[in-house]
């Protein structure tokens, strides 16, 4: 993977979005804290440009708010708040499923096993970013395959505000293992036009990425600063190898 600083514009400002997304989430920047776009620019070798659309994209997600004389400082998210985010993409993901159970191609299941076996591959090799990128694509996948675009504007909105929790999940190898398992029921379920199915595993899916998210999140808090410092040790802010 190309250094930081040689990406085109947007595609720069979308990977140091994501950099600091997991920073946030995986607690190397706790809540209230400044997130200085000078400093930022600093630890990650590019301009503050990039930076400041980040910035922009993390306040649109809920990670960040902006005060005023202070720049932008990390948002704080209370437990209830994680729950009811799962939640409610929980459901819309799962009336996706039904939908896309019901009206998908052959064309879209085809897709649907392709992405499945690239990500029997990257669980495989332990791969987690790029089996976090198929489990981006397979979501989205089906929740186009609803052929709804109201319904699949809101999940997708909603998708991406939880990105950086779900993302995060698959550095417990086990539960990237579970997670395949979980798509392979649901894929099935859909390739078999089990409408009932499909929302019932989908439902379950994100009930399970919400426990994995959540006991991460807890687990940070519960050890505060320490946890926070060793990980920053062991995941250095800026990764020439990839998000994870």
């Amino acid at each position: 993977m190309a250094p930081l600083s040689s990406r085109p514009r947007g595609g720069l400002a979308d990977e140091v979005c994501r950099e600091i997304a997991d920073g946030i989430v995986l607690g190397r920047f706790p809540p209230n804290s400044r997130l200085d776009e000078t400093t930022l620019a600093a630890m990650f070798g590019v301009s503050r440009t990039p930076v400041r659309e980040a910035l922009k994209q993390l306040a649109a997600i809920g990670l960040a708010t902006y005060r005023p004389n202070r720049g932008a400082v990390v948002a704080a998210l209370a437990a209830n708040q994680l729950a009811q985010m799962f939640e409610a993409i929980g459901e819309l993901e799962a009336a996706c499923a039904r939908h896309a159970a019901l009206r998908m191609g052959a064309a879209d299941h085809a897709a649907l096993r392709a992405l499945q076996g690239g990500a029997r591959e990257a669980m495989r090799d332990g791969d987690i970013a790029r089996y976090d990128a198929i489990n981006r694509e397979l979501h989205a996948t089906i929740i186009r395959g609803a052929c709804n675009p109201v319904l699949s504007e809101m999940a997708a909105l909603l998708r991406n505000r939880a990105a950086p929790y779900r993302r995060t999940q698959f550095r417990d190898l086990d539960r990237m293992r579970a997670s395949f398992e979980e798509h392979s029921t649901i894929v099935e379920a859909i390739l078999a036009h089990d409408a009932a199915m499909a929302y019932r595993e989908m439902r379950s899916h994100l009930l399970s990425a919400h426990d994995a998210a959540t006991r991460l999140w807890q687990g940070l808090h519960e050890f505060g600063s320490g946890a926070a410092a060793t990980i920053h040790k062991e995941t250095p802010a800026c990764r020439q190898a990839g998000v994870a």
